[in-house]
């Protein structure tokens, strides 16, 4: 039987996140709630249920959709403790790391080159150094102002005794500049600490940690991360040797960029089977240009350029002019000057929010830019092509359906990173 005419009964799926310090436990509540939510809209079956595993946190997935019934465990590579790690500074540290990410992107010139794609992500990697800034000048100014206030109060107490110069006067006025500015420092201590307590709403020390992750070692992976893909690259090469029909790996938002490098790792070391699972790539709202333009991403370009030509897999690549969070419709292979001859991979297609969601819908999400970088995940009232949970509980492989499509005529697929080097 040919690969183009069955269907898939048994699937593995792994999702990598993006930098996330959430647990895992909301990823799957998301998929169950969106599940549900996708399947009333759509017509067919889904169920999910909890499961164990000592590897991976994950649930199993029940479906029926076109009349076949697919099972489908879905893993979660879990790498928040290492983000939670990563986010453990103070605030003075915090500042440090805007100091070194900005100058790192601007002296490098890959802030100016990511501009030239897409001003949405840049501007988002604008917002924390903006925030941030404003909340210094904001504390400073609140310090200085209650603290100069504070000064010329105790300053006006010797006159009230008739004291306007000699050793009590130098004394107090002393004393009031001192008191001054220990108030000016209190008070944009507690100003600042008080902008970090609101930090999961205002987003400027979680965004400024996500990129100074990504650019202190201008585009390596910490030793850290590299262990942990290590792992998780055991784990789905394990799967590769099961008795299913596909792997799907999803990476959403930076996970992109680790699935790159981890499947790359895969097949080099000779995981795949022409017997075995298919192996299939989906990545979903990616920010791969953010580490691949930097000087030292030499381990990712060339894992790009690699799995970019492979007949082996399929990589398909989903993203949304709507979400001013990921690098849309920009082809992560092309984008970074390592398209080599034969490249056949990503497949660029849109999400299209403004058309798969209602106009109701989509005035709802419009602004809310973080939840529109998570509705690669959720349901679409007006679905196209692109169904998230018809792709990781389906029939159809991932090769299959999306046989046959373009690509978006709007991509961006010409070289731009100043950097191509694939090795040191």
């Amino acid at each position: 039987m040919s690969v183009r005419s069955r269907l898939v009964s048994k699937r593995l799926v792994f999702h990598i996140p993006g930098y996330d310090p959430m647990p895992p436990r909301r990823y799957r509540e998301l998929y169950r709630s969106e599940a549900a939510a996708q399947a009333r809209i759509s017509g067919y079956e889904i169920g999910v249920k909890a499961d164990a595993s000592d590897d991976t946190f994950r649930w199993t997935v029940g479906a029926r959709i076109d009349g076949k019934a697919v099972m489908s465990q879905v893993n979660m590579l879990v790498w928040a403790d290492i983000v939670r790690g990563s986010m453990a500074q103070s605030i003075p540290a915090t500042y440090w790391q805007l100091v070194q990410t900005a100058w790192i992107y601007i002296s490098t010139g890959t802030l100016r080159r990511l501009m030239w794609m897409r001003k949405g992500p840049v501007i988002a990697a604008l917002y924390p150094v903006a925030m941030l800034l404003a909340q210094l000048i904001a504390a400073l100014v609140a310090g200085a102002v209650i603290g100069g206030w504070v000064q010329t109060l105790l300053l006006a107490v010797p006159g009230l005794f008739g004291l306007t110069e000699g050793a009590v006067f130098d004394a107090v006025a002393w004393l009031a500049r001192a008191i001054g500015w220990a108030v000016l420092i209190g008070i944009s201590i507690w100003l600042l600490r008080w902008f970090k307590a609101r930090d999961n709403k205002l987003f400027a020390h979680y965004l400024m940690h996500d990129y100074a992750f990504s650019a202190r070692r201008r585009g390596q992976d910490p030793p850290e991360l590299d262990a942990r893909m290590k792992e998780f690259g055991t784990i789905i090469a394990r799967a590769l040797q099961e008795d299913v029909d596909e792997v799907l790996i999803v990476g959403h938002s930076s996970g992109a960029h680790l699935a790159v490098s981890i499947i790359a790792d895969l097949i080099r070391a000779g995981h795949l089977r022409e017997d075995g699972p298919k192996l299939a790539f989906l990545s979903l709202g990616q920010v791969v240009p953010m580490v691949s333009f930097l000087p030292r991403a030499w381990r990712l370009r060339s894992d790009l350029a690699f799995l970019s030509a492979r007949d082996d897999i399929t990589w398909v690549d989903v993203s949304a002019p709507g979400d001013g969070c990921c690098f849309a419709l920009c082809d992560p292979v092309a984008v970074s000057g390592v398209a080599p001859e034969g490249k056949r991979w990503p497949l660029v297609i849109s999400a299209a929010f403004t058309q798969s969601l209602s106009p109701a819908r989509w005035k709802a999400l419009r602004w809310r830019f973080f939840r529109l970088h998570f509705q690669y995940l959720c349901a679409f009232d007006q679905p196209g092509d692109y169904d998230y949970f018809q792709i990781t509980a389906g029939p159809l492989f991932l090769a299959d359906r999306f046989a046959g499509r373009q690509p978006s005529g709007s991509r961006i697929d010409v070289p731009v990173s100043k950097f191509r080097s694939l090795k040191r």
